[in-house]
């Protein structure tokens, strides 16, 4: 699941770690719980027709910010499980990036071992290059939340939690995270005058990701907490699923929170959208 369709899909460890007392930061409040908006006939066509196109399939929901406690009781979660990540992203200081479809992201995960990715969205499958689309390194995933859907090509990569680091504190640019298949999908699909080494650091968001397998569903389940500087934060649910299964899988699935009595309400809040809009309005 993806931000739905009327919405676009829509700082620096130290600053992480100050109190949002001390930066005069005043925490976002939550949005208020709304009617979910309904996918016509037109977009769940559209929607299937995608879902044969890709090679994986997320179904996302995010609680509202009145819901985590309950959410996290009721999913039986251990928060001393969770795995710890910081997740950096690039762009430009107006998100220039952003606006045209295209989101650079690496986060350090706890063991030393990093990841990064370039993500263009939405797209249209037929459009991308079929050696590419061949690439283990290379995905087209759907995802699709209440209310709407997103296509995205995601093209990844790792890297060490080290070099993370020295990027975002200006040792290293931004090009050396990334693989030479990476920038130059970065290179064709970024505008031209963009340049990958000219991307300032926005970041980081710190998060706790759980995957857990519960005894009533045949389904991993994952949830992830990102946690803002400003004290505000969004707790996702997610799980994933074959293109073939889409359907039946988006059924069982909210049958499941169902029966965990989470409710599928409220406004959806994109995490990249809110982490980036975050870190453009508090830049220091």
């Amino acid at each position: 699941m993806a931000t739905p369709k009327s919405t676009k899909t829509t700082t620096t460890a130290k600053a992480a770690s100050v109190p949002a007392a001390k930066r005069n930061l005043k925490p976002r409040m939550a949005k208020p719980a709304s009617a979910v908006p309904v996918l016509t006939a037109d977009d769940v066509a559209k929607a299937f027709a995608l879902s044969k196109k890709s090679t994986s399939i997320e179904l996302k929901l995010t609680i509202p910010a009145t819901g985590h406690r309950a959410t996290i009781k009721r999913l039986k979660l251990d928060p001393v499980e969770a795995q710890p990540r910081q997740a950096f992203f690039f762009d430009t200081p107006k998100l220039d990036l952003f606006k045209a479809g295209m989101v650079v992201r690496a986060r350090r995960i706890q063991g030393g071992a990093g990841d990064t990715v370039i993500k263009l969205r939405p797209v249209e499958p037929d459009t991308l290059d079929p050696e590419l689309r061949r690439s283990a390194s290379f995905k087209i995933e759907l995802d699709m939340m209440p209310g709407g859907y997103v296509c995205s090509a995601s093209f990844k990569g790792a890297c060490t939690n080290r070099e993370v680091l020295d990027v975002s504190a200006g040792d290293m640019p931004p090009s050396s995270l990334f693989s030479k298949g990476q920038r130059a999908f970065y290179e064709a699909h970024a505008p031209a005058d963009i340049k990958l080494d000219s991307l300032v650091t926005l970041g980081p968001v710190f998060l706790l990701k759980s995957k857990h397998q519960p005894k009533d569903y045949d389904r991993s389940v994952t949830t992830e907490m990102w946690l803002y500087p400003d004290g505000s934060r969004i707790l996702e649910v997610s799980t994933k699923c074959l293109p073939a299964e889409a359907f039946q899988a988006a059924a069982e699935f909210k049958a499941y929170l169902a029966g965990c009595g989470i409710a599928i309400s409220g406004v959806q809040e994109p995490k990249t959208r809110s982490a980036l809009d975050f870190f453009i309005a508090h830049p220091d």
